[in-house]
C-alpha cells in the first residue's frame, strides 16, 4: 500500500516538473521576443517576465524536480529489483538527460535574469521539443516494459520527432508570412 503512495506522489511531481519545464521555455521565447522590441514596451515587458519566471521557476519547477527525485528514490528502495531490468537502466539514463536539460533551462534562466539573451526565440521553441521527445520516451519505457515494444518505442518516437520538425518548419513559415 506504501508503494502505491508513493508511487503517486512521484507521478504528480513529474507532472508538475514538465509543466514547469514546458512553460519556462515558452516564457523564454516571450521574454526573448520582449528584448527586440522598443521602449518602454522592452523594460515593461522584460520585468514582466523576469517576475513571471522567477516564480515558476523556483516555486514550482525547482521543488517538483527535486521531490520527483526524492519520491523515485524511495520507490527504488522499496523495489530494488527494478535496477535490474532493462526498460528501468534505460529510463534512468533518459531521466538523467531531463536533469541535464532542466541545468541547461536554469542557465538559460540566469541569463536571461541577467538580460543576456544568448539564443533566438526560434531556436528556443526548438529547444521546448526536448522535453516534450524526453517525455514520450520515458512515458512509453514505462509502460511498455517489454524489448520488443521499445524497438518499436523507439521507431515511434524517431518519428514524432520528424513530425514535430516538420510541425515546427510549418509554424516557422507561418510566422514569418504573417511578419511575426
Amino acid at each position: 500500500m506504501e508503494y502505491n503512495y508513493i508511487k503517486a506522489l512521484h507521478l504528480i511531481f513529474v507532472i508538475t516538473w514538465f509543466a514547469g519545464l514546458f512553460y519556462i521555455v515558452r516564457l523564454f521565447v516571450y521574454q526573448i521576443e520582449a528584448d527586440g522590441k522598443p521602449e518602454p514596451d522592452r523594460t515593461i515587458l522584460g520585468n514582466q517576465f523576469k517576475i513571471m519566471t522567477k516564480r515558476l521557476w523556483f516555486i514550482i519547477t525547482w521543488p517538483s524536480m527535486v521531490l520527483a527525485i526524492v519520491f523515485a528514490v524511495w520507490l527504488i528502495v522499496l523495489r530494488p529489483f527494478y535496477l535490474t531490468d532493462g526498460w528501468m537502466q534505460l529510463k534512468l539514463g533518459f531521466v538523467v538527460l531531463l536533469i541535464i536539460y532542466h541545468i541547461k533551462c536554469h542557465l538559460i534562466f540566469k541569463d536571461l535574469q541577467l538580460g543576456k539573451v544568448r539564443y533566438s526565440s526560434n531556436f528556443m521553441r526548438l529547444f521546448n521539443e526536448g522535453a516534450t521527445l524526453l517525455l514520450f520516451t520515458i512515458v512509453f519505457l514505462v509502460i511498455l516494459k517489454n524489448g520488443l515494444d521499445m524497438v518499436y518505442g523507439v521507431i515511434g518516437l524517431v518519428a514524432f520527432a520528424v513530425l514535430l520538425m516538420m510541425g515546427y518548419k510549418i509554424y516557422k513559415r507561418y510566422r514569418s508570412k504573417r511578419g511575426q
